[in-house]
């Protein structure tokens, strides 16, 4: 039933002149599926609070609740079409009420981890992009026929929902921003090994695929008591996010995975002087996909200090310092990072094995993420004690990786096995951080069993780096001539 929904939705979509890609397709649906979901989650509180003969408090006034505007019914639980908006009259409810009220939130909430402040955040940032009202009922009454009251429900429409992430991720070169390979995500989960009472952090949250796969990993320990439970719930997962859709996502993501009120903060994560976190702000666990390739402002670089333009080396800088005295991370980051020789790449190295203990690199293959051409590694750490040894791992599945033949569970099983006893093989090895040159500290993956590795950028790589050179030439030449 959940698949047909999601399917007709879609063709509905695909006729709306305001509603051109896959992102606005899952950014659409995204939206009205939160309400959907908060008028259940509602009434479920207030059946609760009947049983146990107290008064519940609504968070939405009656008009504007699902079952006032979107899908009101008779006697008979149909939809009454005497109530039912639709055409302009619907579009005008959401485009001048709706979304306005729903806004207002931000200000009324008590803070940035209640519901209510979510709500005010997500209807601040996204725009109704269904322009015809009629497309919009024809919307909405395929979401009203679903029901995710129950887990069962829940899991299934998860899936469903993780899918259309994916598909959204596919739809162009940044399809990384929004979509990490889920069995990459859940070997990585594996490897760093969260435990119940760890905060666990993300700081580039994307779809929030880290910290739902890190809640489904806890949730299927055994014995669990309702304590456990809370914790998982309330005080395990922190994440911010800089893109209104990306967050929008997130929200929705971890709620149907099982989080009433997710921990997300809609901020740039960047914009956090290094200098101004506390112990109180570190976290047990990092599990991270920051974005790369992108610049920040030299404002946002002031506040780091190894200073460099190259977004996820940024990232890196925050997530090390994030963390606590013994807390271990997983970060996805290109391949060049390893080997890059600018004075950044180099200081970000030294800064990295003389604070943290580097114990694993995964060296993933080209393919690994469908849509994008860059090549990445996965970097595993320890912050407290330097680095002695490195275990280096290259993923080969034995096949050319795409978007017809994914990253499966099965091809990063043997790296799962090997890596608790770094045992060398044919395709792993280790290295000793003595060993390694203290002027460069070059980290570059020189499998001894296989031959070095080579690495082949693709033209989006190549395109990038032609820009961001040129980017910086025409700085250079704009300050050369400020002093003429």
């Amino acid at each position: 039933m959940f698949e047909q929904a999601f399917k007709n939705i879609d063709d509905v979509l695909w006729k709306e002149a305001g509603c051109t890609t896959e992102l606005d397709y899952t950014e659409q649906t995204s939206w009205l599926l939160f309400l959907k979901y908060l008028d259940g989650l509602e009434q479920d509180k207030a059946m609760e609070a009947e049983l146990e003969g107290r008064k519940y408090s609504y968070i939405l006034d009656l008009p504007y609740r699902w079952e006032s505007w979107a899908a009101p019914k008779d006697l008979l639980g149909k939809l009454d079409h005497h109530r039912t908006l639709t055409g302009d009259d619907l579009c005008g409810f959401v485009d001048r009420k709706l979304f306005p009220y729903l806004h207002g939130f931000k200000q009324k909430a008590s803070g940035p981890n209640t519901i209510e402040y979510k709500i005010g955040e997500i209807f601040g940032e996204i725009k109704n992009k269904i322009h015809s009202g009629y497309n919009l009922r024809q919307v909405i009454d395929h979401l009203d026929e679903l029901r995710f009251r129950s887990q069962s429900e829940k899991h299934e429409l998860s899936h469903l929902y993780e899918a259309k992430i994916k598909n959204m991720g596919n739809a162009g070169r940044n399809g990384g921003e929004y979509y990490t390979p889920r069995p990459l995500i859940r070997a990585i989960v594996q490897v760093v090994k969260p435990k119940i009472g760890d905060r666990i952090y993300d700081g580039a949250v994307g779809s929030a695929g880290f910290l739902c796969e890190a809640f489904d990993y806890l949730r299927s320990q055994s014995k669990l008591t309702v304590d456990n439970l809370r914790t998982i719930q309330e005080k395990t997962f922190y994440g911010k996010e800089k893109k209104s859709l990306a967050y929008v996502i997130a929200i929705m993501n971890m709620i149907l995975h099982g989080i009433e009120a997710p921990n997300i903060i809609h901020t740039n994560t960047l914009s956090e002087n290094l200098a101004d976190i506390q112990e109180k702000d570190r976290f047990d666990v990092v599990l991270a996909n920051p974005p790369f390739g992108g610049k920040e402002r030299k404002e946002i670089q002031q506040n780091f200090p190894i200073r460099t333009g190259e977004t996820a080396f940024l990232f890196l800088q925050h997530f090390i310092k994030m963390l606590k005295a013994g807390g271990r991370a997983g970060v996805v980051i290109k391949n060049t990072f390893l080997s890059n020789t600018d004075n950044a790449s180099v200081s970000l190295r030294k800064l990295l094995l003389e604070s943290c203990n580097l114990h694993t690199v995964l060296d993933c293959p080209g393919g690994t993420f469908q849509g994008a051409g860059v090549k990445t590694i996965v970097l595993f750490f320890e912050k407290g004690a330097p680095t002695r040894t490195t275990w280096y791992y290259q993923l080969d599945p034995g096949r050319n990786l795409g978007k017809t033949n994914p990253l499966n569970d099965a091809d990063l099983a043997e790296f799962i096995n090997l890596q608790k006893t770094k045992a060398d093989s044919f395709k792993s090895w280790s290295v000793d951080a003595a060993t390694i040159n203290p002027a460069t500290f070059d980290l570059s993956v020189k499998n001894p069993n296989g031959g070095e590795a080579v690495i082949h950028r693709s033209p989006e790589e190549i395109m990038d780096e032609i820009a961001a050179l040129d980017a910086e030439s025409a700085e250079v030449l704009a300050n050369i001539r400020a002093l003429l």
